[in-house]
């Protein structure tokens, strides 16, 4: 798919808040257990589906991927960022991360039993992302399981700094869980679980189980 310049915008931006944003969520999932609970059933469907490699889409500094690992699965990291992967590596040096964008990722056709792509999509245009969405079905195999996190709502914006007034230059786009839900069945995914946090809150997120379908 073509790059508008959006996979280098929020590459040059999260290399320049690398650091601070790694430091601000260093121990967030300690602090969100249903988070943490989805992040489990996701890793036992992965598990109980016969294992297999495991892909961090977007996995910045790679607490995430750490975390996954330590629940058993064979998971590697990849991440537009020089910023984040260095320290990601640094962090982690057990586990392996790759310079990759979401919108074309480093691995083969049906590679892999299970995806997980968490807070990241909000960057992705909306014209880009049933692309994005295909290139997540190309990967995983029949029957591997994906796993996404982000913000809900509706209304886009360019957010232009962060992390401490660092500039920035990355859209952020809030979409309903239903809506996420109805991308991912046109791109060909069965949706098992749409989970709303704190649906009553500005900040609500969501979280979606889904598996490409192990039939025809």
């Amino acid at each position: 798919m073509p790059d508008d310049g959006w996979v280098t915008d929020a590459r040059d931006s999260y290399d320049r808040v690398a650091f601070p944003y790694a430091e601000l969520t260093r121990g967030a999932l300690d602090r969100l257990p249903f988070e943490r609970s989805a992040l489990a059933l996701f890793a036992q469907r992965v598990l109980d589906a016969g294992g297999g490699p495991v892909v961090d889409a977007g996995c910045g500094p790679g607490w995430l991927t750490g975390h996954l690992a330590r629940q058993g699965l064979d998971i590697t990291g990849v991440d537009v960022s020089t910023g984040f992967l260095d320290i990601a590596r640094a962090n982690q040096p057990e586990l392996t991360f790759s310079a990759g964008s979401i919108t074309r990722l480093p691995f083969g056709d049906e590679a892999l039993a299970g995806l997980v792509c968490w807070f990241v999509l909000h960057h992705v245009p909306d014209r880009d992302l049933p692309d994005v969405l295909a290139e997540f079905h190309r990967v995983l195999a029949p029957g591997g399981q994906l796993l996404v996190g982000g913000h809900t709502g509706e209304g886009s914006y360019l957010k232009t700094e962060g992390y401490g007034g660092i500039p920035m230059k990355v859209l952020f786009t809030r979409r309903t869980n239903a809506s996420l839900g109805g991308l991912l069945r046109d791109a060909g995914f069965a949706v098992d679980a749409l989970i709303a946090l704190a649906p009553d809150e500005p900040s609500s997120s969501g979280i979606v189980l889904a598996r490409r379908p192990a039939g025809p």
